[in-house]
């Protein structure tokens, strides 16, 4: 499935404060959600359907991807 993310509204974290190197995420159709490097707005972005969107955002609270 390809997700059009042509006009979405990209937003950083309220956390990120104005630093130039952080993780932007869009609301897009179906419930999907885009994730992209604001360094590149232009680049490829990740597209996550509901349900993984949902893991990975359990994954990242519950420390799963802490180094």
């Amino acid at each position: 499935m390809i997700i059009d993310t042509t006009g979405a509204q990209w937003f950083k974290s309220s956390r990120s404060h104005s630093g130039k190197e952080c993780v932007e995420v869009a609301w897009l159709a179906a419930g999907h959600v885009g994730v992209r490097d604001s360094k590149n707005p232009h680049g490829p972005a990740l597209v996550f359907n509901p349900g993984e969107w949902v893991a990975f955002t359990a994954g990242v609270k519950n420390g799963e991807f802490d180094r």
